[in-house]
């Protein structure tokens, strides 16, 4: 089992802030000097980006504070709270605004100027986006195992990995719309293709938005833990001897924390103190083999 993924999260995040950072900067000076509607989009989702990078960055430290009186389940969902918070944001600030950006140009036309400046910007704002794309898929490949990528997105419980995979494509697929449209626009004179380049960057922005909104508002609510997981706590719970049947397994993952609940019937003949030291065992166990497994709690019973 892998190990805790909050480091491999964290270079994800701080790979996109550095990306975004720096591109924001360039697309609004371009944005101003060229009056570009697709610029202007895009200047607006990289400073969003960012502001998102500093929110996840906050919710994946908070998920890993201690548990207390309030909370003695930890602070683990924290994370995906400001996952879905971004998730959000990239609605907002970044589809709503773009989609207004490219309405208004559409309806009040301006030429554009140095175009040339905003195609250097947005070659060098790929370049940038491919490198954090390609640190956070690095750092996702560390953590999938042997899983195929479209497994593990579709199972993962790494809010922070995926909403910054989801804004890292949505990024480049902006970008090579920008890129397409403002081309379009240079060589035809007409700046009606711009303001369009805006709003179809808006409408990628959305659709990604509600995806990641609807994919992370599931960890949100409540998932158990994943599936190899589950396939680990099946594999110690079967190998041994003592337990006779499992009645009941709940497991829970809460942030980068997993919490198990389990129902089992113990080999007939034990006394308590042999019971209370085959459970503890079992424990160890399950704790050894899963690292992330904060909280557990076995039940022997004689029924359902």
């Amino acid at each position: 089992m892998s190990q805790r993924p909050h480091g491999g999260s964290a270079r994800a995040i701080f790979y996109a802030f550095l990306a975004n950072g720096g591109i924001a900067i360039a697309k609004l000076v371009v944005a101003w000097i060229t009056g570009s509607g697709s610029m202007l989009a895009e200047a607006i989702h990289s400073v969003a980006d960012s502001g998102n990078q500093v929110l996840l960055f906050l919710g994946l430290k908070q998920s890993t504070r201690p548990p207390d009186a309030l909370h003695p389940l930890g602070y683990g969902k924290l994370g995906y709270f400001w996952s879905f918070i971004v998730a959000l944001m990239l609605f907002s600030l970044g589809g709503v605004f773009s989609i207004y950006a490219g309405i208004h140009k559409f309806n009040h036309p301006e030429p554009l100027a140095e175009i040339w400046m905003a195609i250097v910007v947005l070659f060098i704002a790929l370049a940038l986006e491919s490198f954090s794309l390609r640190g956070c898929v690095r750092e996702i490949n560390l953590i999938r195992a042997e899983r195929s990528f479209r497994r593990w997105f579709t199972h993962t419980r790494n809010s922070e990995l995926v909403v910054v995979l989801g804004e890292d494509v949505a990024a480049l697929l902006g970008l090579v719309l920008a890129l397409t449209f403002i081309s379009i626009a240079a060589v035809t004179g007409n700046t009606v293709y711009d303001a369009i380049g805006s709003m179809c960057i808006g409408i990628v922005l959305i659709v990604v938005s509600v995806f990641l909104t609807w994919r992370v508002g599931s960890l949100l609510v409540g998932r158990s833990a994943d599936p190899l997981i589950r396939q680990a706590i099946g594999e110690v719970i079967g190998e041994r001897d003592d337990i006779e049947k499992v009645f009941n397994v709940i497991t829970m993952q809460m942030g980068p924390d997993t919490m198990l609940a389990a129902k089992i019937k113990l080999r007939s003949g034990i006394d308590i103190e042999a019971a209370v030291d085959n459970i503890n065992d079992l424990e160890r166990q399950l704790r050894e083999r899963i690292p992330t497994l904060r909280w557990c709690f076995i039940e022997p019973d004689v029924e359902d």
